[in-house]
């Protein structure tokens, strides 16, 4: 057994097996305690939400609450594994949530092989919680669940696995082509993998101003070109008529490398063609599409991120989701819609330009970090992200009228650096 998965197991299993429980916020000491707690005392709060059911975020932990929900149909790079054994990244979910938003976050895996079952399960109890984050379900089952479900839910529905991977590699890129001189309107974009996060990405860069047109992406089967045989209606939205039909063709002159795919797929030889000052997103985790240490000897140009924590420009999920719930959780909004995802990006794009504060350089053991080539995304240990992602969420949210209650004014626009 190897270190890393013998280390893994133990801190799963020991001293308590997982990694969230259940914990009191009330005194439960005295028999008072408990008539308040539960009979008869409880029956004031449920009288008073049956009469106002807005009441329940007054009297319930509702407001604070998210259910981290998947069907074990996609989990992390290993495939359809099953609900049972989706319960750790759900686990893992809801530890993050806690850890970084201070979000109380439940996993609840469903057990079915059916896209109306599990919608059907998921709209039943969504009232139960302030938000729900879908996790890990395939493509493209994954779209019309969504779809459906935030249509049947009074609470923000999000699938983390297509909008937190959209909206940070959204702001890594913006900056990247900034710091090489190019803009996103004007970017040719190859995105390799045609999965619910590729399909995403490629959503919310066109929301923020790329070019359909300027945008190839691939699946195992190559380019996805007009008129293409066997593309479903989420990859068809990407084709374009185009003479390019491999990874090579689509890469020549091209700005933009995303890779939500596999590993070592982007060849040295391929990444030559490309324009000059390229961006490289090379996502898959753990081995990216092609590794740092080469992409910089094939080019000394590029700017470079993967998914990797040991290597610059991390494009990192938990840089979002828990910051953009804590924002919609804190004005009770019904959903999370565009407007919000494209304020979380701009908010990213900005704490990376910021000045970086001694505490942040501490716990990620650096001696400097400067917006430029190997810093373009904040560090998920920054404890700003609550202020200027959760702020920008929370504000977009009452703008655009998905909220219940008004903009909290704890949040501060530019908050002071801590030292």
């Amino acid at each position: 057994m190897s270190d890393l998965k013998k280390a893994s197991l133990d801190y799963h299993a020991l001293p308590k097996p997982g990694k969230i429980a259940i914990q009191l916020t009330k005194a439960a000491e005295t028999q008072r305690d408990l008539a308040l707690a539960y009979s008869p005392g409880v029956a004031a709060p449920v009288r008073a939400i049956a009469e106002n059911p807005d009441d329940v975020y007054l009297y319930t932990a509702k407001g604070n609450s998210v259910a981290v929900i998947s069907d074990g149909s996609a989990i992390l790079g290993l495939g359809n594994l099953g609900p049972l054994a989706s319960k750790p990244v759900m686990e893992g979910k809801a530890l993050l949530f806690k850890r970084f938003a201070n979000i109380d976050a439940i996993d609840i895996e469903v057990k079915t092989d059916s896209v109306k079952g599990f919608i059907d399960s998921v709209a039943s109890i969504a009232d139960t919680f302030g938000g729900i984050n879908l996790e890990d379900i395939r493509a493209p089952e994954c779209f019309e669940i969504e779809r459906q479900l935030v249509e049947l839910c009074d609470v923000p529905v999000f699938h983390d696995d297509q909008h937190g991977t959209a909206i940070v590699n959204a702001a890594g890129l913006l900056n990247a082509l900034d710091i090489q001189g190019k803009s996103l309107p004007g970017a040719r974009i190859v995105c390799l993998g045609a999965g619910a996060a590729a399909i995403a990405c490629m959503r919310l860069l066109v929301e923020m101003g790329a070019r359909r047109g300027n945008i190839l992406m691939l699946d195992r089967r190559g380019v996805i070109y007009t008129g293409r045989d066997g593309v479903n209606q989420y990859k068809a939205e990407f084709a374009n008529d185009t003479a390019a039909r491999s990874l090579a063709d689509a890469c020549e002159g091209a700005d933009v490398f995303i890779g939500l795919s596999g590993a070592n797929l982007l060849m040295p030889e391929v990444l030559k063609t490309m324009a000059p000052r390229p961006v490289i997103f090379a996502c898959s985790n753990p081995d990216p599409e092609i590794s740092p240490e080469l992409a910089r000897q094939t080019r000394d140009d590029l700017i470079m991120a993967t998914g990797r924590s040991d290597y610059p420009n991390q494009v990192n999920n938990v840089l979002g989701f828990p910051f953009i719930f804590r924002g919609a959780l804190d004005v009770r909004a019904r959903e999370i819609n565009t407007t919000m995802k494209v304020a979380a990006v701009r908010a990213l794009c900005q704490l990376a330009r910021e000045p970086v504060p001694q505490s942040v350089l501490d716990v990620c053991d650096e001696a400097s970090l400067s917006f430029g080539p190997e810093y373009i995304l904040p560090k998920p240990m920054d404890p700003r992200l609550m202020s200027f992602v959760s702020d920008a969420v929370a504000r977009a949210a009452v703008a655009t009228g998905v909220a219940r209650k008004a903009y909290p004014e704890h949040y501060p626009i530019k908050p002071p650096l801590v030292n």
